[in-house]
Protein backbone atom coordinates (compact mmCIF):
# COMPACT_ATOMS: atom_id res chain seq x y z
CA UNK A 1 0.00 0.00 0.00
CA UNK A 2 2.99 2.27 0.09
CA UNK A 3 3.78 1.86 -3.63
CA UNK A 4 2.86 5.29 -5.72
CA UNK A 5 0.16 4.51 -7.89
CA UNK A 6 1.39 5.85 -11.62
CA UNK A 7 -1.38 7.98 -12.91
CA UNK A 8 -2.03 7.57 -16.49
CA UNK A 9 -0.54 3.77 -16.26
CA UNK A 10 -3.62 1.89 -15.15
CA UNK A 11 -7.24 2.35 -13.94
CA UNK A 12 -7.63 3.77 -10.49
CA UNK A 13 -9.88 1.36 -8.48
CA UNK A 14 -11.23 1.92 -4.89
CA UNK A 15 -8.61 0.54 -3.11
CA UNK A 16 -6.31 3.01 -4.79
CA UNK A 17 -9.03 5.54 -3.70
CA UNK A 18 -9.48 4.55 -0.59
CA UNK A 19 -5.88 4.70 0.11
CA UNK A 20 -5.13 8.12 -1.00
CA UNK A 21 -8.24 9.26 0.33
CA UNK A 22 -7.33 7.75 4.08
CA UNK A 23 -3.65 7.32 4.03
CA UNK A 24 -2.11 9.83 1.82
CA UNK A 25 -1.03 7.37 -0.46
CA UNK A 26 1.11 9.37 -2.99
CA UNK A 27 0.37 9.47 -6.96
CA UNK A 28 2.57 9.95 -9.56
CA UNK A 29 2.24 11.35 -13.18
CA UNK A 30 3.40 9.47 -15.43
CA UNK A 31 5.00 10.38 -19.34
CA UNK A 32 1.95 8.30 -20.77
CA UNK A 33 -0.28 10.35 -19.28
CA UNK A 34 1.43 13.89 -20.31
CA UNK A 35 1.55 12.50 -23.77
CA UNK A 36 -2.30 11.51 -23.54
CA UNK A 37 -2.87 15.29 -22.62
CA UNK A 38 -0.63 16.63 -24.62
CA UNK A 39 -3.22 15.88 -28.05
CA UNK A 40 -6.39 17.81 -26.37
CA UNK A 41 -3.94 20.34 -25.13
CA UNK A 42 -2.18 21.60 -28.69
CA UNK A 43 -5.41 21.49 -30.20
CA UNK A 44 -6.91 24.04 -28.29
CA UNK A 45 -3.39 25.98 -28.20
CA UNK A 46 -3.63 26.24 -31.88
CA UNK A 47 -7.04 27.73 -31.70
CA UNK A 48 -5.95 30.23 -29.15
CA UNK A 49 -2.85 30.96 -31.16
CA UNK A 50 -5.12 31.82 -34.47
CA UNK A 51 -7.34 34.05 -31.90
CA UNK A 52 -4.28 36.21 -31.16
CA UNK A 53 -3.20 36.57 -34.83
CA UNK A 54 -6.17 37.63 -35.46
CA UNK A 55 -8.13 34.77 -37.91
CA UNK A 56 -11.63 34.17 -38.00
CA UNK A 57 -12.36 31.60 -35.58
CA UNK A 58 -14.81 29.59 -35.20
CA UNK A 59 -16.93 29.80 -31.65
CA UNK A 60 -16.64 26.72 -29.45
CA UNK A 61 -18.41 25.83 -26.61
CA UNK A 62 -16.81 26.59 -23.40
CA UNK A 63 -13.02 27.63 -25.17
CA UNK A 64 -14.29 30.97 -26.95
CA UNK A 65 -17.95 31.29 -25.47
CA UNK A 66 -19.74 32.00 -22.64
CA UNK A 67 -21.79 29.01 -20.89
CA UNK A 68 -24.87 26.59 -20.64
CA UNK A 69 -27.55 28.98 -21.60
CA UNK A 70 -25.34 31.99 -22.05
CA UNK A 71 -23.16 30.18 -24.47
CA UNK A 72 -24.55 32.61 -27.25
CA UNK A 73 -23.07 31.85 -30.96
CA UNK A 74 -20.16 34.41 -30.91
CA UNK A 75 -16.75 33.55 -30.22
CA UNK A 76 -14.13 35.69 -27.79
CA UNK A 77 -11.42 37.56 -29.79
CA UNK A 78 -8.26 36.88 -27.67
CA UNK A 79 -6.52 33.79 -25.78
CA UNK A 80 -6.64 36.40 -22.70
CA UNK A 81 -10.36 36.57 -22.64
CA UNK A 82 -10.54 32.45 -22.94
CA UNK A 83 -7.92 32.63 -19.95
CA UNK A 84 -9.90 35.45 -18.21
CA UNK A 85 -13.02 33.59 -18.74
CA UNK A 86 -11.88 30.05 -16.89
CA UNK A 87 -10.98 32.43 -14.01
CA UNK A 88 -14.37 33.98 -14.32
CA UNK A 89 -16.40 30.58 -14.30
CA UNK A 90 -14.31 29.21 -10.91
CA UNK A 91 -15.39 32.39 -9.25
CA UNK A 92 -18.75 32.86 -9.94
CA UNK A 93 -19.18 28.75 -9.55
CA UNK A 94 -17.90 28.92 -5.74
CA UNK A 95 -21.21 29.24 -4.38
CA UNK A 96 -22.25 26.32 -1.75
CA UNK A 97 -23.18 26.10 1.75
CA UNK A 98 -23.39 24.19 4.20
CA UNK A 99 -20.67 22.14 6.35
CA UNK A 100 -17.68 21.33 5.23
CA UNK A 101 -17.21 18.07 3.67
CA UNK A 102 -14.78 15.49 5.22
CA UNK A 103 -11.08 15.88 4.26
CA UNK A 104 -11.17 12.21 2.57
CA UNK A 105 -14.02 13.04 0.33
CA UNK A 106 -12.45 16.26 -0.69
CA UNK A 107 -9.04 14.26 -1.15
CA UNK A 108 -11.14 11.44 -3.12
CA UNK A 109 -12.84 13.88 -5.37
CA UNK A 110 -9.07 15.77 -6.12
CA UNK A 111 -7.80 12.13 -7.10
CA UNK A 112 -10.77 11.06 -9.45
CA UNK A 113 -10.66 14.97 -10.85
CA UNK A 114 -7.20 13.98 -11.97
CA UNK A 115 -7.85 10.47 -12.81
CA UNK A 116 -10.40 11.97 -15.57
CA UNK A 117 -7.85 14.90 -16.52
CA UNK A 118 -5.23 12.15 -17.47
CA UNK A 119 -7.37 10.46 -19.88
CA UNK A 120 -6.73 13.24 -21.86
CA UNK A 121 -9.77 14.79 -23.51
CA UNK A 122 -9.88 17.93 -21.48
CA UNK A 123 -7.40 20.33 -23.12
CA UNK A 124 -5.49 20.62 -19.74
CA UNK A 125 -2.10 20.97 -19.18
CA UNK A 126 0.14 18.19 -17.20
CA UNK A 127 0.22 21.51 -14.77
CA UNK A 128 -2.91 21.31 -14.15
CA UNK A 129 -2.90 17.66 -12.76
CA UNK A 130 0.54 17.98 -11.49
CA UNK A 131 -0.96 20.73 -9.02
CA UNK A 132 -3.51 18.70 -7.76
CA UNK A 133 -0.99 15.85 -7.04
CA UNK A 134 1.30 18.48 -5.49
CA UNK A 135 -1.94 19.82 -3.17
CA UNK A 136 -2.61 15.86 -2.26
CA UNK A 137 0.98 15.13 -1.24
CA UNK A 138 1.71 18.06 1.07
CA UNK A 139 -2.16 17.86 2.73
CA UNK A 140 -3.66 20.89 0.98
CA UNK A 141 -7.43 20.14 1.22
CA UNK A 142 -9.23 22.85 -0.10
CA UNK A 143 -12.95 23.60 2.52
CA UNK A 144 -15.47 22.37 0.28
CA UNK A 145 -19.25 23.18 1.70
CA UNK A 146 -22.19 19.88 1.38
CA UNK A 147 -24.48 21.54 -0.75
CA UNK A 148 -24.60 23.03 -3.91
CA UNK A 149 -23.93 20.26 -6.91
CA UNK A 150 -27.30 18.98 -8.68
CA UNK A 151 -25.00 15.68 -10.34
CA UNK A 152 -24.94 17.46 -13.61
CA UNK A 153 -23.96 20.25 -15.10
CA UNK A 154 -21.47 17.81 -12.95
CA UNK A 155 -20.57 19.01 -9.37
CA UNK A 156 -19.68 22.51 -10.42
CA UNK A 157 -20.24 24.08 -7.04
CA UNK A 158 -18.21 21.76 -4.98
CA UNK A 159 -15.48 21.81 -7.74
CA UNK A 160 -15.16 25.22 -8.17
CA UNK A 161 -14.39 25.68 -4.20
CA UNK A 162 -11.45 23.22 -5.04
CA UNK A 163 -10.51 25.02 -8.02
CA UNK A 164 -10.66 28.43 -6.37
CA UNK A 165 -7.98 27.45 -4.17
CA UNK A 166 -5.50 26.34 -7.18
CA UNK A 167 -6.02 28.69 -9.26
CA UNK A 168 -5.55 32.82 -9.53
CA UNK A 169 -6.77 35.50 -11.42
CA UNK A 170 -4.12 36.45 -14.04
CA UNK A 171 -4.55 40.56 -13.08
CA UNK A 172 -4.32 39.84 -9.13
CA UNK A 173 -7.05 38.93 -6.74
CA UNK A 174 -7.79 39.76 -2.99
CA UNK A 175 -7.05 37.31 -0.72
CA UNK A 176 -10.24 36.59 0.20
CA UNK A 177 -11.19 35.34 -3.36
CA UNK A 178 -9.11 32.41 -3.06
CA UNK A 179 -11.19 30.20 -1.28
CA UNK A 180 -10.05 28.62 1.89
CA UNK A 181 -7.98 25.24 2.84
CA UNK A 182 -6.70 23.00 5.33
CA UNK A 183 -3.03 22.56 5.56
CA UNK A 184 -2.05 19.95 7.58
CA UNK A 185 -5.05 20.19 9.58
CA UNK A 186 -4.81 24.05 10.33
CA UNK A 187 -7.84 26.51 8.89
CA UNK A 188 -6.58 28.90 5.95
CA UNK A 189 -7.19 31.27 3.07
CA UNK A 190 -6.69 29.24 -0.10
CA UNK A 191 -3.72 31.63 -0.68
CA UNK A 192 -2.03 31.34 2.49
CA UNK A 193 -2.70 27.33 2.40
CA UNK A 194 -0.73 27.29 -0.99
CA UNK A 195 2.14 29.44 0.17
CA UNK A 196 2.68 27.57 3.10
CA UNK A 197 2.36 24.23 1.54
CA UNK A 198 4.98 25.76 -1.74
CA UNK A 199 3.20 25.25 -4.34
CA UNK A 200 2.15 28.10 -7.08
CA UNK A 201 -1.28 28.55 -7.69
CA UNK A 202 -2.20 28.47 -11.45
CA UNK A 203 -3.40 30.58 -14.36
CA UNK A 204 -5.47 28.64 -16.34
CA UNK A 205 -5.95 28.52 -19.40
CA UNK A 206 -8.69 28.26 -22.29
CA UNK A 207 -11.31 25.09 -20.99
CA UNK A 208 -9.20 24.53 -18.13
CA UNK A 209 -11.86 25.97 -15.51
CA UNK A 210 -14.41 24.12 -17.07
CA UNK A 211 -12.21 20.80 -17.14
CA UNK A 212 -11.81 21.41 -13.67
CA UNK A 213 -15.57 21.81 -12.61
CA UNK A 214 -17.65 19.81 -15.10
CA UNK A 215 -17.54 16.52 -13.39
CA UNK A 216 -18.67 14.13 -11.44
CA UNK A 217 -15.88 13.64 -8.76
CA UNK A 218 -17.38 14.92 -5.86
CA UNK A 219 -20.69 12.64 -6.43
CA UNK A 220 -18.14 9.80 -7.26
CA UNK A 221 -16.05 10.32 -4.56
CA UNK A 222 -18.87 10.07 -1.91
CA UNK A 223 -20.63 7.02 -3.66
CA UNK A 224 -16.86 5.34 -3.58
CA UNK A 225 -16.14 5.99 -0.36
CA UNK A 226 -19.18 5.01 1.19
CA UNK A 227 -18.87 1.77 -0.72
CA UNK A 228 -15.79 1.08 0.47
CA UNK A 229 -17.04 0.96 3.72
CA UNK A 230 -20.33 -0.68 3.19
CA UNK A 231 -18.03 -3.62 1.92
CA UNK A 232 -16.29 -4.03 5.04
CA UNK A 233 -19.74 -3.61 6.84
CA UNK A 234 -21.38 -5.99 5.12
CA UNK A 235 -18.56 -9.02 5.95
CA UNK A 236 -18.88 -7.66 9.70
CA UNK A 237 -22.39 -7.77 9.58
CA UNK A 238 -22.29 -11.28 8.96
CA UNK A 239 -20.28 -11.76 11.64
CA UNK A 240 -22.26 -10.39 14.32
CA UNK A 241 -25.61 -12.11 12.64
CA UNK A 242 -23.77 -15.58 13.08
CA UNK A 243 -22.83 -14.55 17.04
CA UNK A 244 -26.37 -13.72 17.27
CA UNK A 245 -27.65 -16.73 15.88
CA UNK A 246 -25.34 -18.89 18.11
CA UNK A 247 -26.36 -16.72 20.89
CA UNK A 248 -30.06 -17.79 20.70
CA UNK A 249 -29.31 -21.37 19.92
CA UNK A 250 -29.84 -20.89 15.98
CA UNK A 251 -30.53 -24.13 13.61
CA UNK A 252 -27.64 -24.92 10.96
CA UNK A 253 -29.89 -25.84 8.13
CA UNK A 254 -31.04 -22.69 7.26
CA UNK A 255 -27.61 -22.72 5.58
CA UNK A 256 -27.09 -26.29 4.47
CA UNK A 257 -26.04 -25.71 0.28
CA UNK A 258 -28.01 -27.33 -1.07
CA UNK A 259 -30.75 -25.20 0.39
CA UNK A 260 -29.18 -21.71 -1.50
CA UNK A 261 -27.76 -23.81 -4.42
CA UNK A 262 -31.59 -24.58 -5.35
CA UNK A 263 -32.33 -20.64 -5.46
CA UNK A 264 -28.64 -20.03 -7.30
CA UNK A 265 -28.51 -16.69 -6.35
CA UNK A 266 -24.57 -15.90 -6.32
CA UNK A 267 -24.76 -13.84 -2.92
CA UNK A 268 -27.14 -15.70 -1.13
CA UNK A 269 -24.52 -18.99 -1.80
CA UNK A 270 -21.48 -16.93 -0.57
CA UNK A 271 -23.25 -15.69 2.28
CA UNK A 272 -24.76 -18.45 3.64
CA UNK A 273 -21.18 -20.00 3.06
CA UNK A 274 -19.86 -17.53 5.32
CA UNK A 275 -22.25 -18.25 8.05
CA UNK A 276 -21.47 -21.51 7.87
CA UNK A 277 -17.89 -20.73 8.40
CA UNK A 278 -18.16 -18.44 10.95
CA UNK A 279 -20.47 -21.02 13.06
CA UNK A 280 -18.25 -23.99 12.24
CA UNK A 281 -17.03 -25.66 15.68
CA UNK A 282 -19.94 -24.59 18.10
CA UNK A 283 -21.91 -26.36 20.41
CA UNK A 284 -24.39 -24.00 20.94
CA UNK A 285 -25.98 -24.69 17.19
CA UNK A 286 -28.80 -27.15 16.35
CA UNK A 287 -28.57 -29.39 13.14
CA UNK A 288 -26.73 -28.86 9.78
CA UNK A 289 -24.50 -30.60 7.02
CA UNK A 290 -25.05 -33.80 8.07
CA UNK A 291 -26.11 -33.91 11.70
CA UNK A 292 -30.36 -33.61 12.22
CA UNK A 293 -31.79 -30.99 14.48
CA UNK A 294 -32.79 -32.21 17.84
CA UNK A 295 -35.72 -29.44 18.49
CA UNK A 296 -38.72 -28.97 16.60
CA UNK A 297 -39.51 -27.69 14.29
CA UNK A 298 -36.40 -26.54 13.06
CA UNK A 299 -37.57 -23.35 12.12
CA UNK A 300 -35.76 -19.70 13.47
CA UNK A 301 -37.46 -16.43 12.52
CA UNK A 302 -36.30 -14.78 9.54
CA UNK A 303 -33.96 -12.41 11.19
CA UNK A 304 -32.12 -15.12 12.10
CA UNK A 305 -33.18 -17.94 9.16
CA UNK A 306 -33.01 -15.67 6.11
CA UNK A 307 -29.95 -14.19 6.51
CA UNK A 308 -28.44 -15.31 3.39
CA UNK A 309 -31.71 -14.16 1.64
CA UNK A 310 -30.88 -10.77 2.71
CA UNK A 311 -27.70 -10.23 2.95
CA UNK A 312 -27.05 -12.06 -0.52
CA UNK A 313 -28.70 -9.59 -2.48
CA UNK A 314 -26.74 -7.23 -0.20
CA UNK A 315 -23.54 -9.13 -1.64
CA UNK A 316 -24.78 -8.95 -5.12
CA UNK A 317 -26.26 -4.66 -5.43
CA UNK A 318 -22.27 -3.62 -3.81
CA UNK A 319 -20.64 -6.22 -6.62
CA UNK A 320 -23.07 -4.42 -9.17
CA UNK A 321 -22.12 -0.92 -7.32
CA UNK A 322 -18.72 -0.79 -7.42
CA UNK A 323 -18.43 -1.77 -11.01
CA UNK A 324 -20.00 1.33 -11.98
CA UNK A 325 -18.08 3.89 -9.30
CA UNK A 326 -14.54 2.10 -10.55
CA UNK A 327 -15.78 2.74 -14.16
CA UNK A 328 -17.13 5.95 -13.31
CA UNK A 329 -13.57 6.96 -11.34
CA UNK A 330 -11.61 6.83 -14.56
CA UNK A 331 -14.12 8.43 -16.32
CA UNK A 332 -14.27 11.84 -18.91
CA UNK A 333 -16.60 13.78 -17.68
CA UNK A 334 -16.56 17.42 -18.62
CA UNK A 335 -18.16 18.97 -21.77
CA UNK A 336 -17.31 18.86 -24.05
CA UNK A 337 -14.54 16.64 -25.05
CA UNK A 338 -11.66 17.04 -27.19
CA UNK A 339 -10.94 14.59 -29.84
CA UNK A 340 -8.45 15.95 -31.76
CA UNK A 341 -6.09 12.84 -33.34
CA UNK A 342 -9.90 11.66 -33.76
CA UNK A 343 -13.30 12.44 -36.11
CA UNK A 344 -12.08 12.60 -39.34
CA UNK A 345 -14.05 14.45 -41.67
CA UNK A 346 -14.33 17.35 -38.96
CA UNK A 347 -12.38 20.29 -38.10
CA UNK A 348 -14.63 20.47 -34.95
CA UNK A 349 -13.36 18.07 -32.56
CA UNK A 350 -14.59 19.55 -29.56
CA UNK A 351 -17.50 17.73 -29.02
CA UNK A 352 -20.48 18.78 -26.94
CA UNK A 353 -22.44 15.83 -24.93
CA UNK A 354 -23.62 14.70 -21.27
CA UNK A 355 -21.31 12.91 -19.82
CA UNK A 356 -21.35 15.19 -16.67
CA UNK A 357 -24.59 13.77 -15.72
CA UNK A 358 -23.93 11.57 -13.08
CA UNK A 359 -26.93 9.24 -13.14
CA UNK A 360 -25.21 6.46 -13.05
CA UNK A 361 -23.81 7.47 -9.96
CA UNK A 362 -27.20 8.39 -8.42
CA UNK A 363 -28.51 5.06 -8.86
CA UNK A 364 -25.34 3.44 -7.76
CA UNK A 365 -25.77 5.83 -4.51
CA UNK A 366 -29.19 5.11 -4.27
CA UNK A 367 -28.67 0.71 -4.73
CA UNK A 368 -26.52 1.44 -2.31
CA UNK A 369 -28.01 3.27 0.31
CA UNK A 370 -31.27 0.75 0.04
CA UNK A 371 -28.91 -1.94 0.57
CA UNK A 372 -27.14 -1.17 3.46
CA UNK A 373 -30.26 0.10 4.96
CA UNK A 374 -31.33 -3.47 4.69
CA UNK A 375 -28.23 -4.38 6.89
CA UNK A 376 -29.47 -2.82 9.51
CA UNK A 377 -33.36 -3.74 9.29
CA UNK A 378 -32.70 -7.10 9.79
CA UNK A 379 -29.71 -6.42 12.50
CA UNK A 380 -32.02 -4.65 14.79
CA UNK A 381 -34.90 -7.24 14.59
CA UNK A 382 -32.13 -9.19 15.89
CA UNK A 383 -31.32 -7.64 18.47
CA UNK A 384 -35.20 -7.02 19.56
CA UNK A 385 -35.19 -10.66 20.28
CA UNK A 386 -31.86 -10.89 22.10
CA UNK A 387 -33.26 -8.76 24.58
CA UNK A 388 -36.83 -10.02 24.67
CA UNK A 389 -37.06 -12.74 27.50
CA UNK A 390 -40.24 -14.17 25.71
CA UNK A 391 -37.99 -14.56 22.51
CA UNK A 392 -34.33 -15.36 22.89
CA UNK A 393 -34.46 -19.23 24.23
CA UNK A 394 -33.93 -18.53 27.93
CA UNK A 395 -31.68 -15.50 28.36
CA UNK A 396 -32.47 -12.56 30.72
CA UNK A 397 -34.78 -9.87 29.81
CA UNK A 398 -32.43 -6.91 28.16
CA UNK A 399 -29.15 -9.64 28.42
CA UNK A 400 -28.83 -8.61 32.13
CA UNK A 401 -28.69 -11.31 35.08
CA UNK A 402 -29.56 -8.44 37.79
CA UNK A 403 -30.01 -9.48 41.17
CA UNK A 404 -32.84 -7.95 41.42
CA UNK A 405 -35.35 -7.95 38.30
CA UNK A 406 -36.35 -4.57 37.46
CA UNK A 407 -33.23 -2.49 39.03
CA UNK A 408 -31.12 -2.77 35.88
CA UNK A 409 -32.29 -1.55 32.08
CA UNK A 410 -29.22 -3.81 29.96
CA UNK A 411 -29.08 -3.56 27.04
CA UNK A 412 -33.09 -1.96 26.56
CA UNK A 413 -31.91 1.77 24.95
CA UNK A 414 -29.21 0.33 22.48
CA UNK A 415 -31.91 -0.94 20.91
CA UNK A 416 -33.83 2.02 20.74
CA UNK A 417 -31.01 3.75 19.35
CA UNK A 418 -30.65 1.06 16.67
CA UNK A 419 -34.20 1.66 15.83
CA UNK A 420 -34.02 5.18 15.63
CA UNK A 421 -30.79 4.56 13.27
CA UNK A 422 -32.47 2.37 11.41
CA UNK A 423 -35.77 4.51 11.07
CA UNK A 424 -33.55 7.74 9.64
CA UNK A 425 -32.06 5.16 7.13
CA UNK A 426 -35.34 4.68 6.03
CA UNK A 427 -35.73 7.89 4.68
CA UNK A 428 -32.22 8.79 3.86
CA UNK A 429 -33.11 5.87 1.78
CA UNK A 430 -35.74 7.41 -0.92
CA UNK A 431 -33.88 7.53 -3.84
CA UNK A 432 -32.54 10.74 -4.95
CA UNK A 433 -31.85 9.60 -8.64
CA UNK A 434 -35.67 10.01 -9.37
CA UNK A 435 -35.72 13.31 -8.29
CA UNK A 436 -34.70 16.76 -11.13
CA UNK A 437 -35.43 20.63 -10.84
CA UNK A 438 -34.68 22.26 -13.94
CA UNK A 439 -31.68 25.03 -13.93
CA UNK A 440 -30.05 27.09 -16.09
CA UNK A 441 -32.66 28.75 -17.95
CA UNK A 442 -33.90 24.98 -18.85
CA UNK A 443 -30.97 24.40 -20.49
CA UNK A 444 -30.49 21.81 -18.14
CA UNK A 445 -33.56 20.27 -17.71
CA UNK A 446 -33.04 17.01 -16.45
CA UNK A 447 -30.39 16.23 -13.54
CA UNK A 448 -29.35 13.47 -11.32
CA UNK A 449 -29.35 14.78 -7.76
CA UNK A 450 -26.07 12.54 -7.17
CA UNK A 451 -23.94 14.52 -4.90
CA UNK A 452 -26.70 14.12 -2.55
CA UNK A 453 -27.32 10.57 -2.96
CA UNK A 454 -23.81 10.15 -2.23
CA UNK A 455 -24.22 12.33 0.92
CA UNK A 456 -26.99 9.92 2.33
CA UNK A 457 -25.51 6.89 1.12
CA UNK A 458 -22.49 7.59 3.54
CA UNK A 459 -24.45 8.86 6.61
CA UNK A 460 -26.74 5.17 6.61
CA UNK A 461 -23.23 3.69 6.28
CA UNK A 462 -22.12 5.72 9.26
CA UNK A 463 -25.85 4.78 10.92
CA UNK A 464 -25.96 1.07 10.47
CA UNK A 465 -21.72 0.69 11.48
CA UNK A 466 -23.80 1.65 14.78
CA UNK A 467 -26.13 -0.41 14.96
CA UNK A 468 -23.99 -3.20 13.65
CA UNK A 469 -21.40 -2.15 16.31
CA UNK A 470 -24.24 -2.59 18.60
CA UNK A 471 -25.20 -6.26 17.49
CA UNK A 472 -21.46 -7.15 18.14
CA UNK A 473 -21.89 -5.80 21.87
CA UNK A 474 -25.35 -7.42 22.77
CA UNK A 475 -24.14 -10.53 20.82
CA UNK A 476 -20.79 -11.31 22.93
CA UNK A 477 -23.08 -10.45 26.13
CA UNK A 478 -25.51 -13.14 25.22
CA UNK A 479 -22.91 -15.88 24.21
CA UNK A 480 -21.68 -15.28 27.79
CA UNK A 481 -24.90 -15.35 29.11
CA UNK A 482 -25.21 -18.73 27.32
CA UNK A 483 -22.39 -20.35 27.85
CA UNK A 484 -23.16 -19.43 31.78
CA UNK A 485 -26.90 -21.24 31.42
CA UNK A 486 -25.56 -23.96 29.77
CA UNK A 487 -22.58 -24.75 31.66
CA UNK A 488 -20.13 -24.64 29.25
CA UNK A 489 -16.82 -23.13 28.54
CA UNK A 490 -15.55 -20.61 26.13
CA UNK A 491 -14.33 -24.30 24.18
CA UNK A 492 -18.17 -24.35 22.99
CA UNK A 493 -18.08 -21.20 20.88
CA UNK A 494 -17.30 -20.98 17.46
CA UNK A 495 -13.91 -20.35 16.85
CA UNK A 496 -15.03 -17.42 15.01
CA UNK A 497 -17.20 -16.07 18.06
CA UNK A 498 -14.40 -16.73 20.06
CA UNK A 499 -12.19 -14.75 18.63
CA UNK A 500 -14.55 -11.37 18.44
CA UNK A 501 -15.49 -12.19 22.27
CA UNK A 502 -11.62 -12.01 23.69
CA UNK A 503 -11.03 -9.15 20.85
CA UNK A 504 -14.19 -7.38 22.46
CA UNK A 505 -13.03 -7.64 25.61
CA UNK A 506 -9.26 -6.89 25.35
CA UNK A 507 -10.35 -3.64 23.93
CA UNK A 508 -11.17 -0.41 26.21
CA UNK A 509 -13.87 1.95 25.75
CA UNK A 510 -13.46 5.56 24.36
CA UNK A 511 -13.71 6.40 28.26
CA UNK A 512 -10.56 4.12 28.61
CA UNK A 513 -12.46 1.74 30.73
CA UNK A 514 -12.75 -1.78 29.73
CA UNK A 515 -15.50 -3.23 27.64
CA UNK A 516 -16.55 -6.01 30.07
CA UNK A 517 -19.59 -8.45 30.81
CA UNK A 518 -22.27 -5.99 31.68
CA UNK A 519 -23.55 -6.96 34.93
CA UNK A 520 -25.09 -3.44 36.25
CA UNK A 521 -26.55 -0.49 34.08
CA UNK A 522 -23.54 1.93 33.68
CA UNK A 523 -22.50 4.14 30.74
CA UNK A 524 -23.25 2.64 27.30
CA UNK A 525 -22.57 5.24 24.84
CA UNK A 526 -18.47 5.13 25.41
CA UNK A 527 -18.27 1.22 24.56
CA UNK A 528 -21.49 2.17 21.49
CA UNK A 529 -18.93 4.62 20.02
CA UNK A 530 -15.81 1.84 20.23
CA UNK A 531 -18.05 -1.03 18.95
CA UNK A 532 -18.95 1.51 15.80
CA UNK A 533 -15.16 2.09 15.47
CA UNK A 534 -14.22 -1.30 15.28
CA UNK A 535 -16.59 -2.28 12.55
CA UNK A 536 -15.68 0.72 10.58
CA UNK A 537 -11.97 -0.25 11.00
CA UNK A 538 -12.62 -3.87 10.32
CA UNK A 539 -11.48 -4.48 13.88
CA UNK A 540 -13.93 -7.20 14.07
CA UNK A 541 -13.36 -8.46 10.40
CA UNK A 542 -9.82 -9.00 11.23
CA UNK A 543 -10.41 -10.78 14.43
CA UNK A 544 -12.73 -13.10 12.92
CA UNK A 545 -10.61 -14.03 9.62
CA UNK A 546 -7.45 -14.97 12.02
CA UNK A 547 -9.28 -17.21 13.63
CA UNK A 548 -10.77 -18.88 10.60
CA UNK A 549 -7.32 -19.37 8.71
Amino acid sequence: MNDSIRLGEAPVGLVDLAAVARGRRTIELTDAARRAMRVSEDWVAELSAQMDRGEDTQAIYSINTGFGSLSGRQAFRSSAQARDLSRRLVVSNAAGVGRHLDPEVVRAAMLIRAASLVRGYSAVRPEVVETILRMLERDVVPVVPEYGSLGASGDLIPLAHMALVMSRDESGEAEIDSGEAFFQGQRMSGVAAMAAAGIERLVLGPKEGLALLNGTSFSTAQTALALADAETLLETAEIAAAMSIEALMGFGDAFIPELHEARGHPGQIATAASIRRLLDGSRLIDGGIGRDPERQPPQDAYSLRCVPQVLGPVRDTLAFVRGIVEREINAATDNPLIFADRLPGRSLKAVSGGNFHAEYVAFAADFLSIAVTEIGNIAERRLFRLNDGTLNRGLPDMLVASEHVGMDCGYMLPQYLAAALVSDCKTLAHPDSVDSIPTCSNQEDHVSMANNAGRHARQIVKNIENVVGIEVLMAAQALELRLKERGFGAEALAPASRAVLSMLRATPATDGRPIGHLERDLVLYPRIHKAAELVNSGAVLDAARAALV
